[in-house]
C-alpha cells in the first residue's frame, strides 16, 4: 500500500515566533518517530512564504517534507508579488499546494490558471498537491465527477505526473466545527479513485477540510492520509495523527 501522507497547511495563522517554535516540534517529531524515519508514514509541513527558508532548515536533518503553498504560473519574469517554482525547488521544497477552494474563491483562480501552476509544478520537480472539492454538498456520484472534472483539467498541460497528492476537501467544510461525515467521504473518494486508474500508483489521495486526530481510523482505507489545517497547528495534534496514520500502515486500525 502507498505510505499514509500526513500533511499541514499553517495557511497565514502563525506569527514568525510561532512557526520556527512548531518547525522545531516537527523536527522533534519526525526524529523520534520510527515510522516517519523509515518511511512508513509521509510527513509534511506547508508554513507561509516568509518562513519557507526556516522550515527546510529546520527539518533538513529529517524524513519530514517542506512544501509551499502556491507558486506562480510562471519561473521568471514581470510578476510582482510571485514566487517561481524554480526559486521553491531550489531552496528545498518537495511539494506545492495548488488550487485550493481559497485561491479559487477569493483570489479568483480559474481552471486555467490552476493547469498553469500545476504545468509550473511539474517542471521545477515540485509534487503538485491538488485540492479539488466541491462548493455545496450533493451526491457523492455527483461530488466524486466535480473532483475528477477538477482533476483532469488541472493536470492537462501536464500529462501524467511522476507523483500526484490530491486533497478531496469540499468547500463546505473548510473551516467548518467539524469534518464533512466519514460515510460521505468514503464514498466521494472511493468513486474519485476509481476515475483515476489511468494515472496509476502516481496518485495519493487525502481528505482535508476540517480534519483531525481521529479521523483517519473512521475513513479507513478509503484515503491514504489527511491534510490538516487548525486542528494540527498544536503539534501534539499532529503527533496524534501521525500515529493513527502509522497504525493503519500496519493494519491496526479499521473504519469504525
Amino acid at each position: 500500500m502507498t505510505s499514509p501522507l500526513v500533511a499541514v497547511s499553517l495557511k497565514m495563522y502563525f506569527d514568525r515566533k510561532r512557526s520556527l517554535e512548531y518547525f522545531d516540534a516537527v523536527r522533534d517529531l519526525a526524529l523520534h518517530t520510527p515510522a516517519v524515519r523509515g518511511g512508513d508514514v509521509r510527513l509534511a509541513v506547508l508554513p507561509d512564504f516568509l518562513t519557507l527558508p526556516a522550515a527546510c532548515a529546520a527539518l533538513s536533518s529529517t524524513a519530514a517534507l517542506v512544501g509551499a503553498q502556491d507558486l506562480a504560473p510562471a519561473d521568471r519574469g514581470a510578476f510582482t508579488g510571485e514566487v517561481s517554482g524554480a526559486d521553491l525547488a531550489a531552496l528545498g521544497c518537495s511539494c506545492v499546494e495548488i488550487g485550493h477552494a481559497e485561491r479559487r474563491t477569493i483570489f479568483g483562480e480559474d481552471d486555467a490558471m490552476i493547469a498553469a501552476k500545476t504545468a509550473a509544478a511539474v517542471r521545477n520537480g515540485l509534487i503538485p498537491f491538488l485540492c479539488v472539492g466541491e462548493a455545496e454538498r450533493t451526491t457523492p456520484e455527483e461530488a466524486a465527477h466535480e473532483c475528477f472534472r477538477q482533476v483532469e483539467r488541472a493536470l492537462a498541460n501536464t500529462g501524467r505526473p511522476a507523483e500526484t497528492w490530491i486533497a478531496y476537501e469540499p468547500y463546505w467544510a473548510i473551516g467548518a466545527a467539524e469534518p464533512a461525515p466519514a460515510d460521505y467521504v468514503r464514498a466521494v473518494c472511493a468513486q474519485l479513485r476509481a476515475s483515476l486508474t489511468h494515472l496509476g500508483d502516481a496518485v495519493t489521495l487525502v481528505y482535508g477540510g476540517s480534519a483531525g486526530p481521529g479521523l483517519l481510523a473512521r475513513l479507513g482505507d478509503a484515503v491514504d492520509g489527511l491534510f490538516l489545517g487548525r486542528f494540527a497547528h498544536d503539534p501534539s495534534a499532529l503527533a496524534e495523527v501521525v500515529a493513527e496514520a502509522a497504525a493503519a500502515r500496519t493494519g491496526a486500525a479499521t473504519p469504525a
